[in-house]
């Protein structure tokens, strides 16, 4: 993609109603815009991201055997009531009225849907476990949303939703999504520890929190310092990962803490998920029987996973940036390699630009070409700022010795290359 022809609003400035890293840099990198409190429209740079971790969520659930669905934003009301969750709810709940005077919602989750959809579809035990998952928008009426995507109202969310015959096969369900869930952060780049949490307006008796390590997370995190060194493996030790110590701030006590001081560690946490079972809570509320081998009916029971999907975007930058900017990990970057022309009216220095742009594209590299007349300092900055993992500067001296600059954005190394050196490890790595 040239940039002359791409759309990304670069703000220079810090916009003052952004207090975190990761709001302020989503708004100046030109990823997201506010339309109204906690509702953001998703530029191209933005939407790019998030079609990539959307898609490493949707593969890892797949590989883990949920099924995808799509369900819809608006609710009717009467499920809700049915399970009895909708004057629970409380204010969080957008409710609405169609023309007929209906009472609808628009989804803040979607339990009883995802429930109705399975009692009025399976009815023998043969069909069972089952997993079923949707990656849709949701809406929670937050009354002070902050933060941008960390505390929107409207909010990408991948939820699944788990039926098994009892709560043993159904604990085979749960440990399969727990496995899914830390697979997936991995490949996102991030270290997430999974904490006991509690279960909230949803219920159940088996819970979990994945929260991702960031010092400027939102909850106090002690975890045995085994984890770091377990989750680094390329295949994960589920039952020694059950067995370690990790708590949130409001579960953790210090004085009855099982691991010693100095294998604790002490950091802060983003959750960017959560896991439960909450057995029949609502296949009984709302009657749904299957028959099992006796011809006898009984209430399956039930698990629901959710990912924050939009949330992530904003826990990776906020564990993965530095003064200048975003730092991607390879796998969501938008664009694998920035190609940065510091000279575009120099027919020699586009020549060679244009040239690298054709081949890094035919080998398949998602290239963002700075082809635009702005300053080399201005086009370093908006580099830095986007986050690319790696940059190709192009300028005249370099063009007459035959050699460009290649920059790692994590490491800050820059070397002085051939065009071809360049090209084949941006292509290698």
């Amino acid at each position: 993609m040239k940039l002359s022809s791409y759309f990304l609003p670069i703000l220079k400035e810090t916009p003052s109603d952004a207090s975190i890293v990761s709001h302020r840099l989503m708004l100046r990198s030109g990823m997201i815009r506010q339309l109204g409190s906690g509702i953001y429209n998703w530029l191209p740079l933005g939407l790019r991201i998030l079609r990539k971790v959307e898609n490493i969520v949707r593969q890892e659930m797949d590989k883990a055997g949920a099924i995808e669905i799509l369900m819809p934003t608006l609710q009717p009301a009467e499920l809700w009531q049915e399970s009895g969750r909708y004057e629970d709810y409380g204010q969080e709940m957008l409710r609405i009225k169609d023309r007929h005077k209906r009472d609808m919602l628009f989804g803040p989750t979607a339990e009883e849907v995802v429930t109705d959809i399975f009692r009025n579809n399976v009815k023998s035990y043969k069909e069972l476990p089952i997993n079923l998952y949707n990656i849709q928008w949701k809406f929670r009426d937050e009354i002070r949303p902050r933060f941008g995507v960390m505390r929107g109202r409207e909010f990408l969310m991948k939820d699944a939703y788990s039926f098994d015959m009892d709560y043993e096969s159904a604990k085979a369900s749960y440990d399969n999504m727990y496995v899914a869930y830390l697979n997936t952060f991995k490949r996102l780049g991030l270290t997430a520890i999974p904490v006991r949490a509690d279960n909230g307006a949803i219920g159940g008796d088996l819970s979990h929190e994945f929260q991702v390590l960031a010092e400027t997370g939102e909850s106090a995190l002690y975890y045995d310092v085994e984890f770091e060194e377990l989750l680094k493996q390329d295949t994960l030790d589920v039952p020694s990962l059950r067995k370690l110590y990790a708590a949130a701030d409001e579960k953790h006590d210090a004085a009855n803490c099982p691991v010693p001081a100095d294998k604790l560690r002490a950091k802060r946490g983003i959750e960017v998920g959560h896991i439960f079972n909450f057995g029949d809570k609502y296949t009984k509320s709302m009657n749904v029987l299957i028959n099992d081998k006796e011809g006898k009916s009984f209430h399956p029971n039930m698990g629901s996973y959710g990912i924050g999907v939009s949330r992530l975007l904003g826990a990776i930058i906020e564990s993965s940036h530095d003064d200048a900017g975003i730092i991607w990990p390879q796998s969501v970057t938008p664009f694998k390699v920035g190609i940065i022309n510091l000279k575009a009216n120099d027919a020699d220095c586009t020549k060679v630009c244009d040239e690298m742009y054709i081949a890094l594209e035919k080998a398949g590299i998602e290239v963002l070409y700075d082809d635009t007349d702005n300053s080399a300092g201005s086009k370093f900055a908006s580099m830095d700022l986007i986050g690319l993992p790696w940059q190709i500067a192009v300028g005249p001296r370099g063009v007459k010795a035959g050699t460009v600059e290649l920059k790692n954005r994590k490491t800050g190394l820059k070397e002085e290359v051939s065009v071809e050196s360049a090209i084949k490890s941006v292509c290698s790595l």
